[in-house]
C-alpha cells in the first residue's frame, strides 16, 4: 500500500509564500515522476508543476517563474515553494506520484487527499 501525505497549505496574503511538502511511503520500488495538481471550486483538476525521475520539470504557463518544484529522493519527499501568491491561486492541491510497487510491476499514478491554499486579495 502507498500512501502520499500533504503539507504546508494555509491562508497567505496576495504576494505572500507558501511552501508545500509531500511524503510518500509505503510499498515503493521506484518513483519516476511526481508532481502537484490543483483544482478550484467549479474547475477542472489542472497540472502545477511536474518533475521526472531524471530531474527535468516542467510548470503550468500560469505558475511559472513563481513556483519551484523540488525533490529528496532520499526521503520520497516532493516540495512547492509558491512565491508571489495570487488570489486565482487558491485552490486544493494535490501531489501526485507515478510510481512502481515492484521490479517489472506497471506503473500507476497515486494520489494525496489534498492541501488547501487560500490566497486573500
Amino acid at each position: 500500500q502507498v500512501q502520499l501525505v500533504e503539507s504546508g497549505g494555509g491562508l497567505v496574503q496576495a504576494g505572500g509564500s507558501l511552501r508545500l511538502s509531500c511524503a510518500a511511503s509505503g510499498r515503493i520500488f521506484s518513483i519516476n515522476t511526481m508532481g502537484w495538481y490543483r483544482q478550484a471550486p467549479g474547475k477542472q483538476r489542472e497540472l502545477v508543476a511536474q518533475i521526472t525521475s531524471g530531474g527535468s520539470t516542467n510548470y503550468a504557463d500560469s505558475v511559472k517563474g513563481r513556483f519551484t518544484i523540488s525533490r529528496d529522493n532520499a526521503k520520497n519527499m516532493v516540495y512547492l515553494q509558491m512565491n508571489s501568491l495570487k488570489p486565482d491561486d487558491t485552490a486544493v492541491y494535490y501531489c501526485n506520484a507515478r510510481l512502481r510497487t515492484g521490479w517489472g510491476t506497471p506503473v500507476y499514478d497515486y494520489w494525496g487527499q489534498g492541501t488547501q491554499v487560500t490566497v486573500s486579495s
